[in-house]
């Protein structure tokens, strides 16, 4: 790629083009290091980061930019890591974004953060309950009293068990044990009898709830009723969804549920050419990136650019969008 191209200056002198495009071209031939933060590994936040950092490490002969990814607690974590300065870029979901932009929920405390930037969205991600067969569950209600996994904090499936516990008017007090599980550590709990269910915000077909339906014979659990009702008209990142059928053992209908999507966010003080080069990495491969993980089959690009995003895009991004026509 030409970088001069991509990013071109308008300048008054031949003088003045020499002394600004002589960092530029510096910082460029200099190697850079970007990290991803993401969830656990057998999530598809992590399979997500592992793509797109795959994608951009191919060409990283150009562009001098070396990209990692780091297995994280998740989408609040992500945020607030990203505003530590300690992440460049991170996977959320699409509330989580909206309320770390606009100040609310958990982000109340600290107000808007202002320097978070939005990249493109990802892939559907419905609210998933997972029940022990023998929990005879058939609806969320029936959970209430048993041994819970309601995700570890920091994450946005934790946050946004929270939310619903308190549109049905529950507390975590209403679970006999309301356990705190990170993603990774829930399935095993489940079939070795340590909890009766969990709650988890995750991309389908995924190895975290394939792996308990086939070792021990869990349940998916539908998550519908008037709280969800409540909470898809209430915001706008909401939305209520199909688990498909047959994506799993023994489940040959749909799973009605809810959800939001997988966001990629990243911080305003990433520099521009950096962010456009991430993004041109992931588009310009797109059908490979798609066939990274079954979850991503469906995407659309313009999708991706439009929907789920509720932070300002950064301008890095923007500027591809827009050579593309996307914006």
């Amino acid at each position: 790629m030409n970088v001069f191209k991509a990013f071109p200056f308008k300048l008054a002198a031949v003088g003045a083009a020499v002394a600004l495009a002589a960092p530029w071209t510096g910082a460029l031939a200099q190697q850079k290091f970007i990290t991803i933060g993401t969830g656990g590994v057998t999530g598809v936040y992590y399979a997500a980061g592992g793509a797109i950092c795959r994608l951009m490490n191919k060409d990283r002969a150009k562009h001098g930019i070396r990209c990692s990814v780091e297995s994280t607690g998740g989408s609040v974590f992500n945020i607030n890591t990203i505003k530590a300065g300690e992440l460049d870029f991170g996977v959320t979901q699409s509330d989580w974004q909206y309320h770390a932009a606009n100040g609310s929920s958990v982000f109340a405390k600290d107000g808007k953060h202002a320097d978070l930037r939005a990249v493109f969205s990802v892939h559907p991600e419905p609210f998933t309950v997972l029940a022990r067969k023998e929990a005879n569950a058939t609806k969320f209600e029936d959970l209430k009293g048993k041994r819970f996994n309601v995700g570890n904090p920091g994450s946005g499936t934790r946050a946004s068990m929270e939310e619903l516990l308190g549109a049905m008017g529950w507390k975590l007090s209403d679970f006999s044990l309301a356990s705190e599980l990170k993603a990774d550590e829930h399935g095993a709990a489940l079939c070795d009898n340590k909890i009766d269910g969990f709650f988890y915000g995750v991309g389908h077909p995924s190895a975290n709830i394939q792996d308990p339906i086939t070792t021990c014979g869990a349940r998916l659990v539908p998550l519908t009723g008037p709280a969800v009702d409540k909470l898809v008209a209430g915001a706008p990142f909401y939305a209520k969804v199909n688990i498909p059928g047959g994506l799993y053992a023994g489940h040959p209908n749909p799973t009605p549920t809810y959800g939001v999507l997988a966001t990629f966010v990243t911080s305003a003080k990433v520099p521009d050419a950096t962010v456009y080069e991430l993004v041109k990495a992931v588009f310009e491969n797109f059908e490979e990136f798609k066939k990274l993980h079954p979850a991503f089959g469906a995407l659309d690009p313009k999708d991706m650019v439009k929907n789920g995003n509720s932070a300002p895009m950064h301008p890095g991004a923007a500027k591809y969008y827009k050579e593309k026509g996307w914006m």
